[in-house]
C-alpha cells in the first residue's frame, strides 16, 4: 500500500504553497478536508489518459482539493485550475482514511478512478493492484474490497449519487478562507 499525505509536503514540483485543512462533521461529510494552493511549481504535470486525452493537473495557481471521508474507503482530490474550474476529480481506492502527526492520509489500494466535468471515467493502474496481491503486498480482502469499491463508486458517478463531488465548491472556498 502507498500512504499519502495531504499536505504533499515532500513533493519538490511545488516551489511555493498555501496549505489549509480541517475536519468537518456535518450530515453530508465527517471527514477532514485539505486544500494546497500551488503558487509556484518548478514545471506542469500533464497527464496522458487513454485515447489520447491528455490533460494538465499542476501549473501555477492551481488548487488540490482533497476529502478523506471517515469510515470510507476511498479519498478523493478535485484538480481546479486558476480560475476555479474543476479540471479532474481523482478517487484514490483506500484500505483505509487516517491522521498521522496532525495531517490527514490515505492508504492507497492501487485502484483510482478518473472522472472528468466532460462525463469521461478513466480507471487506472488495475494491474498495480493486480501486482500487489501477487507480491503479497496485499492480501486477497483487501483486493476485493479496491474492486467492489471502484465498481460501487463508477455506478454511483454513472448514476449521479456519488454526492461527495456535489460538495467540492463549498469545501474549497471554505479552505481559501483558511490559506496560510
Amino acid at each position: 500500500m502507498k500512504r499519502k499525505y495531504g499536505d504533499r509536503a515532500n513533493w519538490q514540483r511545488i516551489l511555493e504553497r498555501s496549505y489549509a485543512q480541517a475536519y468537518i462533521n456535518e450530515k453530508e461529510f465527517k471527514g477532514y478536508i485539505t486544500l494546497i494552493h500551488m503558487k509556484k511549481v518548478s514545471q506542469p504535470l500533464v497527464i496522458h489518459y487513454e485515447q489520447g486525452k491528455q490533460l494538465s493537473i499542476v501549473e501555477d495557481g492551481f488548487m488540490w482539493l482533497q476529502q478523506f471521508p471517515d469510515h470510507e474507503h476511498f479519498a478523493v482530490t478535485t484538480t481546479f485550475d486558476a480560475n476555479g474550474n474543476v479540471k479532474q476529480w481523482y478517487i484514490d481506492i483506500a484500505w483505509a482514511n487516517g491522521v498521522e502527526g496532525g495531517i490527514p492520509y490515505v492508504d492507497d489500494l492501487y485502484l483510482d478512478i478518473v472522472h472528468l466535468p466532460s462525463g469521461e471515467t478513466f480507471m487506472l493502474d488495475e494491474e498495480e493492484l493486480q501486482d500487489a496481491l501477487l507480491t503479497n503486498e496485499i492480501n486477497r480482502d483487501m483486493y476485493n474490497l479496491a474492486q467492489n469499491e471502484s465498481i460501487k463508486i463508477q455506478e454511483q458517478i454513472k448514476n449521479n449519487s456519488f454526492s461527495i463531488l456535489s460538495l467540492v465548491h463549498q469545501h474549497m472556498e471554505y479552505l481559501k478562507r483558511r490559506l496560510d
